[in-house]
């Protein structure tokens, strides 16, 4: 884990109430995709935790969602101002255990940590496909930049405004794969658990306090003992995980 200030290079919506920053500094302690920041706004007790979407020597990519205040106040900051940031959070997604193909299922801001997961993926060889979830057309995000990489994309929409009408598990029934990758809602990881088909991993989201395991605030219990999300997760393996 590092500690340090960040420039934000860029900070743009992609949805009416989804938004991407990309922010400069030390990514050295970033170690595997999954992982994810902790950031510091002037005016809030906790940090909020998010995701890493994309990373790279100098920069790192987030997306988030505009739900509550603090991601209100991220919204509003402009490229050129400095954030105090906690990086490399997290043990993130094991990519060894993949197989020759592998699914990645992301649901609405679930989808971020899918993309350098994609792109580790399809840098070792690997038959990659994505289904990306959301409740309607509007939601969409990343859809073309999946595709770019190299993966066959699948979008589902509730509503049936676009892709498939439906669930990702109205996808992931038909597909062909080795593993699975997942993150997204809890509704969203009971139904993928109830037909998946071969063994996979979880990325939860949970609320958080510290973000580095030392107030316990997001301990949940696995067959092997309490886990702390922030510091033993935010990915469990499916074997681990008590529904």
């Amino acid at each position: 884990m590092n500690r340090g200030i960040y420039e934000i290079l860029s900070n743009k919506p992609l949805t009416k109430d989804i938004y991407e920053m990309k922010l400069e500094g030390d990514t050295s302690h970033i170690t595997a995709p999954g992982q994810f920041i902790n950031i510091q706004l002037d005016g809030f007790y906790l940090r909020r935790p998010i995701s890493i979407c994309d990373y790279d020597d100098k920069t790192i990519t987030i997306i988030y969602k505009v739900v509550g205040q603090g991601t209100e106040a991220m919204a509003k900051l402009a490229a050129g101002g400095k954030l105090d940031i906690l990086c490399g959070l997290g043990n993130g997604f094991d990519v060894l255990k993949s197989g020759k193909k592998a699914v990645l299922i992301g649901g609405g801001v679930g989808v971020p940590p899918m993309y350098n997961l994609c792109k580790k993926l399809l840098a070792q060889g690997k038959e990659v496909a994505v289904i990306l979830g959301f409740n309607t057309k509007d939601e969409i995000f990343y859809e073309k930049e999946f595709e770019a990489l190299g993966a066959k994309v699948y979008v589902s929409t509730v509503d049936g405004s676009y892709g498939t009408k439906g669930f990702v598990t109205d996808v992931l029934k038909d597909l062909e794969y080795d593993y699975f990758y997942t993150c997204g809602p809890m509704p969203m990881f009971r139904a993928i658990e109830k037909i998946a088909e071969t063994s996979g991993q979880y990325s939860f989201e949970e609320r958080m306090g510290c973000g580095f395991g030392a107030c316990m605030g997001c301990s949940c219990k696995t067959k092997y003992g309490y886990k702390r999300i922030c510091r033993d997760g935010p990915v469990l393996e499916r074997e681990e995980i008590i529904w």
